[in-house]
């Protein structure tokens, strides 16, 4: 019988790529831009080239690269693992489930809420995507929907698609997300404040797409069930899975104020980068002192909170080793003094194409680069570095460049096998992927398209400065 081919985990691809870079430091030549710190960041000089010797590494180059990666990135990863442990305490206080919950409920009483619930709750999910880079956290919320759905007359695609497509739009269209915005955005050398406006603007075209592409699809099952894929299974699922909307949680009072405090941290935050000039400890402080808060508000014992702390931490080591992997493979090319070749490789022929096309390629290497790193994280670790200063070389202003890792690392979270966080809400929902990819297409192509027009506007108009 022939053996089925299996993709290598994220971990071990990076380190083949480390090893690939270390034999790359033997065949390439060498050479240096000259960078110029006069605009308080480090900006690649264009025209600057000059060919100079590689400096081969050895073996034990490989094998220090990925300890020297996580020490190197070692402010972005301690931020990277506080995060998850904040998130977990304010995932335990239940205030989310509960407010969705309180929703769900009203549907059956509201016309308006019958008619725009879908939206509505999508719009929430989106939210916590591009504030706090909501993506694993979407998968017992599947557990939660695909009954709902099924109770409200939809399908296990809906039920599926209103946590996971929402959350994930928000996260490709972030505008404060720390996970990939912020760590892209400090990698770049970018205030981290900039560029919000816009940012907020693609969030909101790029939300009311996917929650309208949902909305169509759930209103045609709703009148036509037969036309659902999966409507002999949720069939079955009926008799078993259907869910009592008078038996939901409470929407108590300690749920509300959770919510508050965080509309109230989410506004210290971006007051903080606007005004202080905060950055990753900043704001790192900022969610500690707000889940501790929280987890008060909530009635959470101390001991439970620092329990719900090391799991929500524990979630978020693997994309803290992948952005030590990543950076080790910066590391190794930079030793080797080959990333400035590679550099120059990609931009001799570039300047030859329009910027506005650089843009889209930009944005489709990124898409297939998720493909085999599916870590947002980890692949700005991975990629930004080289992109950013590219950027410099083409015309290209660097929070165009910022978009385009957004946009590409985003779109394709919610198709592509390789995601854990996807393949893991799909064995939730008990939902193939063949299904739930044949569905998902159609989105896709809408959002790639929306993806390359909302990349085309900043070309055009030089939107930075930076």
């Amino acid at each position: 019988m022939k053996k089925k081919f299996v993709l290598p985990e994220t971990l071990v691809l990076m380190f083949i790529i480390i090893c690939l870079m270390a034999v790359m430091t033997w065949i390439i030549p060498g050479g240096e831009y000259e960078r110029d710190d006069s605009k308080g960041r480090t900006m690649v000089v264009p025209g600057s080239f000059q060919y100079g010797d590689s400096q081969p590494q050895q073996v034990q180059s490989v094998f220090l690269a990925p300890i020297r990666g996580f020490i190197d990135a070692a402010q972005i990863i301690v931020f990277v693992i506080f995060m998850g442990g904040v998130f977990g305490i304010i995932q335990a206080t239940g205030a989310f489930n509960s407010l969705i919950h309180f929703i769900v409920k009203r549907h059956e009483h509201s016309r308006f809420l019958q008619r725009f619930s879908i939206p509505l709750l999508m719009v929430i999910f989106s939210i916590a995507g591009s504030t706090f880079g909501m993506s694993e956290e979407t998968i017992p919320f599947v557990l939660i929907f695909v009954p709902l759905a099924l109770s409200l007359g939809y399908d296990t695609i809906v039920g599926t698609a209103i946590p996971y497509v929402g959350a994930h739009a928000g996260f490709a269209a972030a505008f404060l997300n720390p996970f990939t915005l912020g760590i892209a955005q400090g990698i770049s050398e970018l205030p981290p404040s900039s560029g919000f406006e816009y940012r907020f603007f693609c969030w909101v075209i790029v939300t009311g797409a996917a929650a309208a592409f949902v909305m169509r699809y759930a209103s045609k099952i709703k009148a036509e069930p037969t036309l659902s894929p999966t409507y002999e299974s949720d069939i079955e699922r009926r008799k078993t899975e259907m869910v009592r909307i008078d038996e939901t949680e409470e929407f108590a009072l300690r749920h509300k104020i959770v919510l508050l405090l965080f509309a109230l941290s989410i506004g210290f935050l971006v007051a903080g980068v606007l005004k202080w000039g905060w950055y990753i400890n900043e704001i790192g402080a900022l969610f500690l002192a707000f889940g501790i808060i929280c987890g008060i508000v909530g009635r959470i014992s101390p001991n439970k909170c620092a329990q719900e702390f090391v799991s929500g931490a524990k979630d978020l080591v693997l994309s803290a080793f992948e952005i030590g992997f990543a950076r080790g493979i910066l590391l190794i090319a930079q030793d080797g003094r080959i990333i400035d070749r590679i550099m120059y490789f990609l931009s001799s022929g570039i300047p030859q194409v329009p910027a506005v096309l650089s843009v889209q390629l930009m944005l489709i290497v990124q898409s297939f680069l998720n493909f085999l790193v599916p870590s947002g994280s980890g692949q700005a670790a991975l990629t930004i570095p080289i992109l950013a200063p590219l950027s410099d070389l083409i015309g290209i202003t660097r929070q165009t460049t910022v978009l385009a890792f957004q946009f590409g690392d985003g779109f394709s979270n919610m198709i592509i096998p390789t995601s854990g966080v996807l393949m893991g809400a799909l064995g939730f929902a008990k939902l193939d992927w063949r299904i739930w990819a044949k569905w998902m297409i159609k989105l896709q192509l809408i959002l790639f398209l929306l993806g390359m027009f909302l990349l085309t506007l900043p070309v055009m108009f030089k939107w930075g400065p930076f």
